[in-house]
């Protein structure tokens, strides 16, 4: 296939690339505009395939879309291009309506024109594969799991943009017929994650010997999911996937914010020994706003009619995690060279 992937020199974006130049023989052309999170360094493995492309453009220009669509002539388009910070959504919102909201509409219909140009058998082989967030769903008590049924109730800027770009995906597929598809992720990890996140800042702020933040008392729970699981995922969707449904992908690692960050300090004192313990370095710092207590993912949808399952624990995929930062630390600052210093953020509310 020809595959557009947009935002594709981000976290998740990057690792579906490489996943898909590496190892299926699909043509991918990367749109990325290049904000602060996005970064061709994590693509230096593969960008001299002869499968790859890469445009930098905004997602919200329409004329750019247009001609990219019309000259690659895409058989799917795998949509991850976002604002995707809870905490910068809380510090400045507008940014995120526009890239996820306008962005997203942008893409649906030149997609929808694009699309309803195409020979029969091309328009049904066609597919949009729109990737979200577990967080439109809100908040979990101690019990339960988010399903592709469970009502949305986003409680951030950054989720209330994401679920708003759900539901213009799916009137894009009743409307107008545009073959979509929709999947819902819980909280990524792994390597070339920007140091923004909780788990690349814990292990950042700890080789540099400064306090590492956990918000309220850290027992705030997340399901941690293998960033190349989750590509796996993702190209299993757009391959076999139904039109017009909807797949949570999940990594059946529930875990509070304190177990991870302890868990870290653990394997760096294993990995990078020092005189004292890195838990020592823990400090608790005022919770964030309208931090949501607890996400879990019940992935069984994908598992049952897709036959994937995440490759990855949360132990074997964190210990990864660690070892790739520790030996890739020029990328690391690269990637934050006048960009961010580890500082906190969404902290305003």
């Amino acid at each position: 296939m020809n595959i557009i992937v947009t935002g594709g020199a981000g976290f998740i974006g990057s690792a579906l690339v490489r996943m898909i130049i590496n190892e299926t023989n699909h043509t991918v052309l990367n749109i990325d505009k290049l904000t602060y999170a996005g970064h061709l360094e994590s693509l230096v493995s593969i960008e001299s395939s002869e499968r790859y492309t890469f445009e930098k453009v905004d997602i919200c220009d329409a004329e750019s879309i247009n001609r990219i669509f019309n000259e690659f002539k895409p058989d799917a388009i795998m949509h991850l291009a976002a604002e995707s910070h809870v905490d910068r959504s809380i510090d400045g919102s507008a940014e995120f309506i526009r890239t996820n909201v306008n962005g997203t509409h942008t893409l649906l219909e030149e997609a929808k024109n694009y699309w309803q140009r195409l020979s029969n058998k091309k328009k049904e082989e066609f597919r949009f594969l729109h990737v979200s967030t577990d967080e439109v769903y809100g908040t979990l008590g101690k019990d339960g799991f988010f399903t592709e049924e469970t009502p949305y109730d986003p409680r951030s800027p950054y989720s209330s943009s994401k679920a708003s770009s759900d539901h213009l995906v799916r009137a894009w597929f009743h409307t107008y017929g545009l073959p979509t598809l929709i999947t819902n992720c819980s909280n990524n990890y792994g390597p070339y994650q920007f140091p923004e996140k909780l788990i690349p800042i814990v292990i950042l702020k700890a080789l540099h010997g400064e306090d590492i933040p956990v918000y309220g008392t850290g027992d705030n729970v997340r399901d941690w999911l293998y960033v190349d699981d989750h590509a796996r995922a993702l190209l299993k969707v757009a391959e076999e996937g139904v039109p017009g449904e909807t797949y949570n992908v999940g990594g059946h690692n529930e875990k509070q914010n304190i177990d991870v960050v302890v868990t870290i300090c653990d394997i760096l004192d294993e990995l990078a020994t020092k005189d004292s313990k890195y838990k020592e370095q823990i400090l608790f710092v005022t919770d964030r706003p309208g931090h949501d207590f607890r996400y879990a993912i019940d992935a069984s949808k994908i598992e049952n009619e897709l036959g994937w399952i995440p490759k990855e624990s949360f132990e074997s995929g964190i210990k990864k995690t660690i070892q790739w930062y520790l030996g890739n630390m020029d990328w690391v600052e690269a990637v934050m060279d006048k960009n961010y210093n580890l500082e906190r953020l969404g902290s305003k509310g």
